[in-house]
């Protein structure tokens, strides 16, 4: 089974946490999510967060410490999901 590994930013503010809607035509199209990606080859968790982040939202963050990770299999993929602290640089 092929294994997809993810970064994923947990970016809070005044109580209130950033999540991003998963577009049509997607796996899991409509769920909510913290924003992040897939990881390239030899990218560092973080160095793919600022990557992601910049292209999918225009915007930079500061990355922080792993807060969790897990791994979920799905009947065709598992995914390795890494949780990272960040916080957004500006508004």
């Amino acid at each position: 089974m092929k294994t997809i590994v993810v970064a994923a930013a947990v970016i809070e503010r005044d109580g209130a946490f950033l999540v991003t809607r998963r577009p049509q035509g997607v796996h899991l199209e409509g769920y909510w999510e913290f924003p992040g990606g897939k990881c390239e080859p030899g990218e560092s968790y973080g160095a793919c967060l600022i990557r992601e982040l910049r292209e999918e939202l225009g915007v930079d963050v500061v990355v922080g410490a792993e807060m969790h990770a897990t791994v979920h299999a799905y009947p065709d993929r598992q995914v390795e999901l890494h949780f990272l602290q960040c916080e957004l640089c500006g508004d």
